[in-house]
């Protein structure tokens, strides 16, 4: 029983560690890792690239497989894309064992001291996430050597040996590394149980190998499961994972096996770095075998997923499963408030068009047009309040923050532009006729807001603070400009040149402009106070 407390007690150190240390360095990298996904391209040799480098900062391949399903889903990646990032996460989650094969565990009680002093004395954001990564580290290496010393006790027991004396079949083996996997939800942790293991005298690499190869097999399911209820593209990019793993199991227990066996052990006598440089080449080599033939790994995930790709509708950018990384999930979280501002800038535009050209079809486009931004708006927020409760940097916050500010604006400005579509309608319906002067001005307002608003868009991509106090400027000379139409059209209509219907009707589509140029200040005025 002491035994089974100090193994899962030392396994869940480790654990948490992992998890601390891979939180701390997504934070610390978090720009980092949202350039590294906007390098992706069709060429699979640059995803490997990619999914190794987002793996070692995440420290999960899992996590990065899920992402990968979530961008699949997305549509923002193609399965092109995805089979190098999925080999690379496997390349990727090596580092882990490497690090732990080091066995710093004489030194992890400093490093956890370290990354303390630091978190208690240091008041700057970018340093307690690199404490955060420290006092990961140390933990992970404390849990490491709380398992080992708990397994000791193991070496004299005779059922034990005749267990691992039962591993030498390979397909057990591998059957005990999967469901491993499978239970704990990370091949770091099973990986980690394996060097604990090996520290502790009770295993060899001979052992150990076929179990790895059921590790990384057992990290499929993740994906697959988080594959349930995603279009049919994201379902295919599981299976690629599931197809790259097995095809190297199979490779490696027919051919490569026992020469990369005879070469570990060569190379050192330490029974957990033998097993952490045999997970190492293994994933290497079977990413260099396979990356040739990547488009036969599609095609058959397409084979086995048959059917025709179906239209996604609604958000575009957003996947719940890309939150597992959240410095990538607000990059898209941004990229979606950005695709909701263009549709809103076409609804205005063709309120404008519906209003002079007197086109009932543009007017019901709108209509339609404004149900589509609100149910954007709704999906936006329910995901920002997912995000915002996952582990987030001060910055990545008053990001969020913004994004919430700016949807609720962009949406006004959508009902506002459904607004001057029913005087559209009400102007063909009544036939209300304009003077040519309330025209142009009403023109010349129309465009003003529209490139106030256009400008807001803008500012909101770049967030270049210029750009932002130029809206600003245009808010102040359109509310000049609503007051004096507003004066000039009194006017005519006290001196007849208007009829009344059309007086409402000039009166209240400024009103709505002006509003619009309101809302396009405060998106300005929220960039201007997160850049700070």
């Amino acid at each position: 029983m002491n035994i089974a407390f100090g193994v899962l007690g030392g396994l869940g150190l480790f654990l948490y560690g992992v998890n601390l240390m891979g939180t701390g360095l997504q934070k610390v990298a978090g720009e980092r890792l949202k350039k590294l996904i906007e390098v992706l391209t069709n060429n699979r040799v640059m995803g490997v690239f990619v999914g190794a480098g987002v793996t070692m900062l995440i420290q999960s391949s899992s996590a990065t497989t899920v992402m990968v399903v979530g961008f699949v889903n997305a549509g923002i990646m193609k399965l092109t894309q995805a089979i190098g990032v999925i080999m690379g996460a496997n390349i990727g989650t090596t580092v882990t064992a490497q690090l732990i094969a080091f066995k710093l565990t004489d030194v992890a009680p400093v490093v956890i001291a370290i990354g303390v002093g630091i978190w208690i004395f240091s008041s700057k954001r970018k340093n307690r996430e690199i404490a955060e990564a420290l006092i990961g580290f140390g933990i992970l290496f404390m849990g490491m050597d709380m398992m080992k010393d708990a397994l000791k006790p193991l070496s004299e027991s005779q059922v034990f040996k005749d267990v691992i004396v039962s591993l030498e079949n390979p397909v057990l083996g591998i059957l005990v590394g999967f469901g491993l996997t499978v239970i704990l939800q990370s091949s770091s942790a099973s990986i980690g149980l394996l060097l604990a293991l090996a520290s502790a005298g009770l295993i060899g690499v001979d052992i150990a190998f076929p179990i790895l190869f059921g590790d990384n097999i057992g990290t499929c399911v993740t994906a697959l499961l988080s594959s349930i209820g995603a279009n049919k593209t994201a379902k295919r990019a599981a299976v690629m994972h599931l197809l790259f793993n097995i095809i190297g199991t199979v490779i490696f227990m027919v051919i490569l096996r026992y020469p990369i066996e005879a070469f570990v052990t060569q190379m050192t006598d330490d029974p957990a770095r033998q097993i952490a440089n045999a997970h190492t080449f293994f994933n290497i080599i079977n990413v260099l075998i396979q990356l040739p033939f990547a488009g036969f790994i599609v095609y058959a995930a397409k084979k086995m997923v048959p059917g025709e790709i179906e239209q996604k509708a609604g958000l575009k950018y957003l996947d719940s499963r890309i939150i597992e990384t959240p410095s990538i999930a607000v990059g898209q979280a941004s990229k979606e408030v950005l695709r909701m501002g263009k549709l809103v800038l076409e609804q205005l535009k063709n309120s404008k068009e519906a209003f002079y050209n007197q086109n009932e079809k543009l007017a019901n486009e709108v209509f339609k047009q404004e149900k589509i931004v609100n149910d954007l708006e709704s999906d936006i927020t329910k995901y920002l309040v997912e995000l915002s409760n996952a582990p987030l940097t001060d910055e990545q916050h008053a990001t969020i923050t913004t994004l919430f500010n700016t949807i609720n604006d962009l949406e006004r400005v959508g009902d506002h532009a459904d607004n001057i579509a029913e005087f559209a309608y009400y102007r063909i319906e009544n036939k209300v006729d304009f003077s040519d002067q309330a025209l142009d001005e009403l023109m010349d307002m129309f465009n003003q807001v529209e490139q106030a608003f256009q400008t807001s868009l803008d500012a909101f991509k770049t967030a270049d603070t210029n750009i932002a106090n130029r809206v600003i400027e245009y808010e102040g000379y359109i509310d000049k400009l609503e007051k004096e139409n507003r004066s000039s059209h009194i006017d005519r209509l006290n001196k007849m040149k208007c009829n009344p219907s059309a007086g409402i009707v000039f009166l209240d589509i400024i009103s709505n402009l002006e509003r619009i140029a309101d809302h396009s200040s405060n998106i300005a005025l929220s960039i201007l106070d997160a850049l700070k």
